[in-house]
């Protein structure tokens, strides 16, 4: 039985295609989220698995080293829940079961596999509690290292979920060879962006009256940088307005670059320079795809979805490790 009358301390793990983020936070009874602890590296897991369907051993040491060092910060910080979950590069490798196994053994992490559904559904529940007074509908964009995801929300009903296998990482490796890209290799990329979001969204019904959000850290890099912050500062870029000018303005500058000249440019976190010319791609081309001209920015997602959906089916004190 979930005893909800006291504040829970929770754990929450996203080990993405890119970034892998823990999230360590309190939830008083019927009130928010209140961050006690927040962490995330760029590390790359994804890398090579589109072409390969393996998570490279160098890949899976980088992260594994990284839960170690997470799990003696969870266990200090004496929490009552962990979720740890996995997205489309571990869903893609055939060797997953081997990675899953190491980080039990080595981490003592259960590592769940969300399907981009699932991954949607609580990316959802994180953006809905931190969103400003009078948002009703959402349409949110995810874009993550291996797939992006289309949530189309209307209070009173069942979201509507849509996912493609186009993420900064697949989209870089797979069509970015130069670098700088070549004009011929962003073309093909803008087509292929383009041609997918087309068939994503064709059925989901009346997206254009929502509201546009974007999450996940191509848009809240491209926000940070927008802005010219010397340092990441969530405060402003939570609920950032993101214009498409000056999404074009930045993409045009990153793919003039390369990537070791991107790395000094102010708001970019260190690591995202080798894609975020491709995240910029992919968000330019969804939104005149379907005729937006800003995106709302959220700094909440998955993490805190995680934290939330943990909280109604856990038991202090019973930790899922």
């Amino acid at each position: 039985m979930n005893d909800l009358s006291r504040t829970m301390r929770l754990a929450g793990l996203d080990i993405g295609t890119l970034t892998c983020r823990l999230l360590i936070a309190d939830l008083p009874p019927g009130g928010q989220l209140i961050e006690v602890r927040s962490e995330r590296r760029i590390l790359r897991l994804g890398e090579g698995v589109d072409q390969t369907k393996q998570l490279s051993d160098a890949a899976m040491d980088r992260v594994l080293q990284c839960l170690r060092e997470w799990r003696e910060i969870i266990d200090a910080s004496h929490v009552d829940a962990v979720a740890a979950v996995a997205t489309s590069a571990v869903r893609d490798a055939a060797n997953r079961d081997e990675f899953l196994d190491r980080v039990k053994r080595e981490a003592g992490f259960e590592v769940e596999i969300i399907t981009g559904h699932e991954e949607a559904r609580r990316t959802m529940q994180g953006i809905r509690s931190g969103l400003p007074p009078g948002v009703t509908g959402v349409l949110a964009l995810d874009i993550g290292g291996g797939s992006t995801e289309f949530i189309l929300d209307w209070p009173g009903q069942n979201p509507v979920v849509r996912s493609i296998d186009i993420g900064v990482v697949r989209l870089c490796e797979r069509l970015l060879h130069h670098d700088p890209p070549t004009d011929e290799e962003v073309r093909q990329a803008r087509e292929w962006v383009e041609r997918e979001t087309k068939a994503a969204v064709a059925d989901m019904g009346n997206y254009q009256m929502a509201t546009f959000v974007g999450t996940a850290g191509t848009i809240t890099s491209l926000a940070s940088m927008a802005q010219k912050l010397p340092t990441y500062e969530p405060a402003r870029i939570h609920n950032y307005r993101l214009q498409l000018g000056a999404i074009r303005e930045l993409e045009q500058t990153l793919l003039s670059r390369k990537k070791t000249d991107r790395a000094g440019l102010p708001g970019l976190e260190k690591g995202r320079e080798e894609v975020i010319a491709g995240g910029a791609i992919i968000i330019r081309t969804i939104m005149e795809t379907l005729g937006m001209s800003s995106v709302l920015v959220s700094d909440l997602g998955l993490r805190e979805g995680l934290l939330l959906d943990l909280a109604t089916r856990s038991t202090p004190g019973g930790t899922s490790r």
